[in-house]
Protein backbone atom coordinates (compact mmCIF):
# COMPACT_ATOMS: atom_id res chain seq x y z
CA UNK A 1 0.00 0.00 0.00
CA UNK A 2 2.88 2.57 1.24
CA UNK A 3 4.27 1.77 -2.23
CA UNK A 4 1.20 2.35 -4.24
CA UNK A 5 0.85 5.55 -2.18
CA UNK A 6 4.38 6.69 -3.51
CA UNK A 7 3.64 6.06 -6.77
CA UNK A 8 0.20 8.38 -6.76
CA UNK A 9 2.72 10.91 -5.53
CA UNK A 10 5.29 10.61 -8.32
CA UNK A 11 2.17 10.53 -10.65
CA UNK A 12 0.79 13.70 -9.38
CA UNK A 13 4.06 14.87 -9.56
CA UNK A 14 4.75 14.16 -13.06
CA UNK A 15 1.56 15.84 -13.80
CA UNK A 16 2.86 18.94 -13.36
CA UNK A 17 6.42 18.67 -14.35
CA UNK A 18 6.85 17.91 -18.56
CA UNK A 19 10.24 15.55 -17.57
CA UNK A 20 8.43 13.00 -15.43
CA UNK A 21 5.71 10.29 -17.02
CA UNK A 22 2.72 10.58 -14.98
CA UNK A 23 0.97 7.29 -16.60
CA UNK A 24 4.01 4.78 -15.81
CA UNK A 25 3.85 5.97 -12.44
CA UNK A 26 0.21 5.58 -12.31
CA UNK A 27 0.02 1.86 -14.22
CA UNK A 28 2.56 1.26 -11.70
CA UNK A 29 0.09 2.75 -8.44
CA UNK A 30 -2.70 0.36 -9.67
CA UNK A 31 -0.67 -2.72 -9.51
CA UNK A 32 0.12 -2.51 -6.20
CA UNK A 33 -3.51 -1.13 -5.13
CA UNK A 34 -4.81 -4.36 -6.89
CA UNK A 35 -3.29 -6.40 -4.04
CA UNK A 36 -3.35 -4.03 -1.31
CA UNK A 37 -6.30 -2.04 -1.81
CA UNK A 38 -8.87 -2.65 -4.36
CA UNK A 39 -10.94 0.44 -3.82
CA UNK A 40 -7.90 3.11 -4.54
CA UNK A 41 -7.01 0.65 -7.65
CA UNK A 42 -10.51 0.87 -8.81
CA UNK A 43 -10.17 4.88 -8.33
CA UNK A 44 -7.50 4.94 -10.39
CA UNK A 45 -8.58 2.76 -13.41
CA UNK A 46 -11.95 4.54 -13.20
CA UNK A 47 -10.51 8.35 -13.40
CA UNK A 48 -12.07 10.26 -15.67
CA UNK A 49 -8.77 11.38 -17.28
CA UNK A 50 -5.83 8.75 -15.98
CA UNK A 51 -8.15 5.95 -16.22
CA UNK A 52 -8.38 5.43 -20.06
CA UNK A 53 -4.56 5.15 -20.84
CA UNK A 54 -3.65 3.26 -17.78
CA UNK A 55 -6.82 0.30 -18.62
CA UNK A 56 -5.81 0.67 -22.58
CA UNK A 57 -2.03 -0.68 -21.37
CA UNK A 58 -3.40 -3.41 -18.84
CA UNK A 59 -6.08 -4.77 -21.17
CA UNK A 60 -4.21 -4.84 -24.70
CA UNK A 61 -0.47 -2.80 -23.84
CA UNK A 62 -1.46 -0.02 -26.00
CA UNK A 63 0.31 3.36 -25.59
CA UNK A 64 -1.34 6.07 -27.39
CA UNK A 65 0.62 7.56 -30.69
CA UNK A 66 1.13 11.13 -28.85
CA UNK A 67 2.75 9.49 -25.90
CA UNK A 68 5.17 7.20 -27.91
CA UNK A 69 5.80 10.62 -29.70
CA UNK A 70 6.48 12.17 -26.69
CA UNK A 71 8.76 9.23 -25.24
CA UNK A 72 10.85 8.38 -27.64
CA UNK A 73 11.29 12.41 -28.93
CA UNK A 74 12.60 12.65 -24.73
CA UNK A 75 14.30 9.85 -24.76
CA UNK A 76 16.41 10.74 -28.24
CA UNK A 77 17.02 14.60 -26.68
CA UNK A 78 18.13 12.95 -23.65
CA UNK A 79 20.53 10.45 -24.79
CA UNK A 80 22.03 13.38 -27.21
CA UNK A 81 22.54 15.43 -24.05
CA UNK A 82 23.91 13.16 -21.85
CA UNK A 83 26.48 11.38 -24.88
CA UNK A 84 27.60 15.39 -25.17
CA UNK A 85 27.87 15.59 -20.84
CA UNK A 86 29.43 12.08 -20.78
CA UNK A 87 31.90 12.45 -23.26
CA UNK A 88 34.63 12.27 -21.29
CA UNK A 89 33.76 9.01 -19.46
CA UNK A 90 34.68 6.26 -22.42
CA UNK A 91 32.50 3.42 -22.68
CA UNK A 92 30.17 4.54 -20.30
CA UNK A 93 28.61 7.78 -22.25
CA UNK A 94 27.07 5.39 -24.33
CA UNK A 95 25.10 3.40 -21.13
CA UNK A 96 22.22 6.11 -21.18
CA UNK A 97 21.80 6.23 -24.48
CA UNK A 98 21.42 2.26 -24.82
CA UNK A 99 19.14 1.91 -22.11
CA UNK A 100 16.83 5.04 -23.81
CA UNK A 101 17.31 2.74 -26.79
CA UNK A 102 15.71 -0.11 -25.61
CA UNK A 103 12.70 1.33 -24.08
CA UNK A 104 12.54 3.21 -26.92
CA UNK A 105 12.36 -0.24 -29.03
CA UNK A 106 9.78 -1.23 -26.00
CA UNK A 107 7.68 1.07 -26.77
CA UNK A 108 7.35 1.44 -30.48
CA UNK A 109 6.56 -2.01 -30.71
CA UNK A 110 3.25 -1.63 -28.53
CA UNK A 111 0.46 -1.28 -30.24
CA UNK A 112 -1.37 2.14 -30.52
CA UNK A 113 -4.20 2.99 -28.29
Amino acid sequence: MLAGLLFVGLGIIGAFLPVMPSTVFFIVAAIFFARSNPAWEAKIMNHPKIGPPIRAFRERGAITQSAKIAAVSAMAVSSVLSGYLMRHHGYWAFVPSMVCALCAVFILTRPSQ
